[in-house]
């Protein structure tokens, strides 16, 4: 079976800076060895500033951004990126591949403490993108909280969650990730970034790849910037599977309808 090489690149975020924030990327990737995929923060360009007059018209200069690395490194290129939509921002997951084509999730869970929801759109879609015979679940951040949203269905092999996911609850995001691949049978992949935000917020990062029983794969280095690379290998993950089907007990549920599930 197949196999899955990916890049997950953990960096501190100029904020409110797109060009030095794309400089900073390159630089971190410039000497990357091939790989399928390389995963970008939530709001790598500019910080998680969703009350601030930083959101990008839809295909703008980050998704550029992301093409153009795409077609640089021969490899799909992923990350979130605020769009101007409605009156509001998106905070919106593109995944580029190397041939031009794109797509994206709006991410769906906005977070009521930080009043996301007042200056942000939920997404509607919960789309799956696939690479080399994996079947992969984007999500965003505070996604991770909302295990139903994420329950697979025997849909999807990898989940990856991008963030801005604070320091002070750092033992949250790790133990979340490792849930939701215990309970999904599947990998996970986290990526968050490190460094303080224009509000003050500081990020240890905590970015890491995890299989299908919760065990770390490889874990960046908390507090600086850093690029992991990770292979996944598609037999294990089946062999696993088929050897305990838990899916099978599984209860059945339908999402709202307005996510067309």
């Amino acid at each position: 079976m197949s196999t899955l090489s990916v890049a997950l690149v953990q960096h501190d975020i100029v904020w409110l800076n797109p060009v030095a924030n794309h400089q900073r990327i390159e630089s971190q990737l410039a000497a990357l060895p091939r790989v399928d995929l390389i995963l970008l923060s939530e709001t790598f360009a500019t910080g998680f500033a969703i009350n601030l007059a930083c959101g990008e018209v839809p295909n703008g200069p980050s998704m550029a951004f992301l093409m153009s690395l795409a077609r640089k490194h021969d490899a799909v290129v992923a990350g979130s990126v605020l769009v101007d939509v409605d009156g509001k921002k998106a905070n919106r997951f593109y995944w580029c591949w190397p041939n031009g084509n794109v797509a994206y999730y709006d991410k769906r869970h906005l977070f009521c403490l930080g009043k996301e929801g007042d200056f942000v759109v939920p997404g509607t879609t919960r789309p799956i993108f696939e690479i080399n015979g994996f079947r992969i679940l984007p999500q965003v951040c505070y996604d991770l909280r909302f295990p139903v949203f994420q329950r697979n269905r025997n849909d999807y092999d990898v989940m990856v969650n991008v963030a801005n996911w604070p320091a002070a609850r750092r033992r949250i995001w790790d133990t979340l990730l490792q849930a939701r691949a215990i309970e999904n049978q599947c990998f996970v992949l986290g990526v968050n970034r490190v460094g303080a935000d224009g509000n003050g917020i500081a990020h240890s990062g905590g970015t890491a790849a995890y299989d299908f029983v919760g065990e770390a794969l490889v874990c960046a280095q908390d507090e600086v910037s850093d690029v992991i690379i990770v292979t996944l290998d598609k037999a294990s993950l089946s062999a696993f599977r088929d050897a305990f089907p838990a899916h099978l007990d599984a209860d059945e549920f339908e999402l709202n309808a307005t996510l067309g599930q």
